[in-house]
């Protein structure tokens, strides 16, 4: 098994971090995130269109525009971040979703492991706030997410 989260992901996570640090209340352009964090405009536009239309940031086009945090960073938990990126966060397929469909799910004897693993994955990153990764050493242009 290999759970691993996405470079979107993890880009995701380096952009909010980015806005988090350079939170002066005032748009910061696209173009200076993209730098700084050394992503491509073009992948990075991906990635907030996601945040924008989820009501993570707030846009604005033209001269001083760019992006900022629409709300405090400690209100980013990263588990809610990462679902929205990447999606379900479950180990297994039959833990997608909201009913687990799987005939046998009632007589399976690893889904309750599952279902563990499942719950402590989502309380770890939901344990974590983009404030408490911005917090960590001093403002940087590089992140090792």
């Amino acid at each position: 098994m290999s759970m691993k989260i996405s470079t979107k992901g993890r880009y995701a996570l380096r952009v909010l971090i980015d806005l988090a640090e350079h939170n002066s209340g005032e748009f910061v352009p696209l173009k200076e995130i993209a730098a700084r964090q050394d992503i491509s405009e073009k992948y990075l536009e991906s990635i907030i269109v996601v945040f924008s239309k989820a009501g993570l940031l707030i846009g604005h086009r033209g001269k001083g525009g760019g992006y900022k945090l629409a709300k405090p960073a400690e209100n980013y938990k990263v588990g809610d971040v990462l679902r929205l990126i990447e999606g379900d966060l479950a180990p297994v397929t039959c833990l997608d979703g909201t009913h687990n469909t799987c005939p046998r799910a009632a007589a399976c004897k690893t889904l309750p492991m599952w279902q563990k693993f499942y719950a402590m994955t989502n309380e770890f990153f939901d344990s974590y706030t983009v404030a408490d990764l911005a917090d960590r050493g001093s403002a940087g242009d590089d992140y090792s997410i």
